[in-house]
């Protein structure tokens, strides 16, 4: 299947949660090619970002399953080709 690169943006509003966005990266390791996560400490909030290359239908469940955590907003930019 062809494969797509994209970014995909989180952020964290309970650190709290934090553990369980991991463990949902880590599942999903195999198409992850790098990430930053800062800690906006003023904030008590959390900012990722995934850059990821894989499927659309994988890309869409790794979305799908973060966006699904309780106090954690997700956005995705996909390349169309």
């Amino acid at each position: 299947m062809e494969t797509r690169v994209g970014v995909i943006a989180i952020v964290i509003e309970n650190i709290n949660f934090a553990p369980k966005v991991n463990e949902i990266l880590h599942e999903y390791s195999s198409i992850i090619v790098g990430r930053m996560g800062i800690p906006y400490k003023e904030k008590g909030i959390s900012v990722i970002s995934v850059i990821v290359d894989g499927t659309t239908d994988v890309i869409s469940a790794l979305t799908g399953k973060l966006g699904k955590v309780s106090s954690v907003n997700v956005k995705s930019a996909i390349t169309k080709k």
